[in-house]
């Protein structure tokens, strides 16, 4: 895979707006709006420091990114949290992985201790074995608290992993 991932640049977001608006139309895996506007996904998705957004890019295409972000404030703040999206089709490549990865090591650098998932459709399967894969637990699942578009009401996982 020749794929970089690296701290997202103004230039990438019209390349990775598309890919947030088609995962969030489609409604099976983020809690957003499914009306979702580009101003709100730009808003969440370059968050300011000790936040930040990677992008995966391969020969100038945005393929995915990974958003972290202090998962709660004052003296919750040293939890990261992360959210990922890929491209559909990049999938199946190793980018979320890669992403993944970057991710775990940037809230590391950044002084974060651990990384948490407060939402993670329970079946996403693929993303929940990767990030099993990625050393993160299964900490708690909250019954049916997504209203998923084929599957009705399914479970959310939280998911964690000290860093």
């Amino acid at each position: 895979m020749d794929v970089e991932i690296r701290p997202i640049t103004e230039a990438d977001w019209p390349g990775l707006w598309p890919i947030i608006e088609t995962i969030t139309r489609a409604g099976e895996t983020y809690t957003y709006p499914l009306d979702m506007d580009e101003a709100q996904a730009r808003a969440m998705w370059t968050p300011p420091p000790p936040g930040g957004t990677l992008v995966a890019v391969e020969n100038g295409q945005v393929l995915g990114a990974a958003k972290i972000i202090p998962n709660q404030q004052g003296n919750g703040a040293h939890v990261a949290n992360g959210s990922f999206m890929v491209a559909p089709e990049a999938r199946g490549r190793g980018v979320a992985r890669a992403l993944g990865e970057a991710a775990l090591a940037f809230a590391r650098d950044t002084g974060f201790r651990s990384m948490q998932f407060n939402a993670v459709v329970e079946t996403n399967t693929v993303a929940v074995a990767l990030w099993k894969k990625l050393g993160f637990e299964i900490v708690g699942t909250i019954p049916e608290a997504f209203n998923h578009p084929m599957h009705g009401l399914v479970g959310l996982r939280i998911m964690h992993r000290r860093l």
